[in-house]
């Protein structure tokens, strides 16, 4: 496995990522606590419309700065994440984590940890002092974050709320 920055030109990659997975549970946050429900996906792909949608704001991202951090397997793009370069919080030292997917094929080998991880190395190089997730809300991924040491955003930022309302959002502290 080989990591290393993208090119521009790259990023329309992230859609042949194999993203799908079979979604048994997911969580809603209520009352300002997690709750985990029966619901049942078949996430076989990228929603219709996802790349159309989001392919344009990540271009803005890299444009003003954003860090693209690829996973390949030789030539084949299988991992990604994205930290953005605006800080945010009411601190203003909060970078936010925009994506971070891994193929099906290579989940549990670590691969997300090491792409969060270089997220946090990046993020810690760049002065802030936490990462701001905003997460599908199924449970192998809240979990995923949960391992990592992420922790249920006391106030979610309002932008980001108001664009991803059914996410979960997330705070992680960067050690020093």
């Amino acid at each position: 496995m080989k990591f290393r920055k993208l090119k521009r030109t790259e990023i329309g990659a992230i859609w042949q990522i194999d993203r799908g997975e079979v979604v048994e549970n997911i969580f809603y946050h209520e009352d300002g606590r997690l709750v985990l429900r029966p619901e049942f996906y078949d996430m076989s792909g990228w929603p219709n419309g996802e790349a159309e949608q989001y392919g344009p704001i990540l271009d803005d991202c890299f444009d003003r700065g954003g860090s693209f951090l690829g996973a390949f397997d030789d030539d084949v793009l299988v991992g990604m994440s994205v930290l953005e370069e605006k800080f945010i919080g009411q601190d203003g030292d909060q970078l936010q984590l925009t994506f971070l997917h891994v193929g099906r094929a290579y989940r549990k080998q670590g691969l997300g940890k090491t792409l969060f991880d270089q997220a946090v190395q990046d993020a810690r190089a760049r002065g802030a002092k936490r990462l701001y997730v905003s997460a599908t809300p199924s449970e192998n991924t809240i979990n995923f974050y949960f391992h990592l040491g992420c922790v249920l955003a006391e106030e979610p930022d309002p932008e980001l709320y108001k664009l991803e309302p059914y996410d979960i959002h997330l705070d992680y502290v960067i050690p020093s």
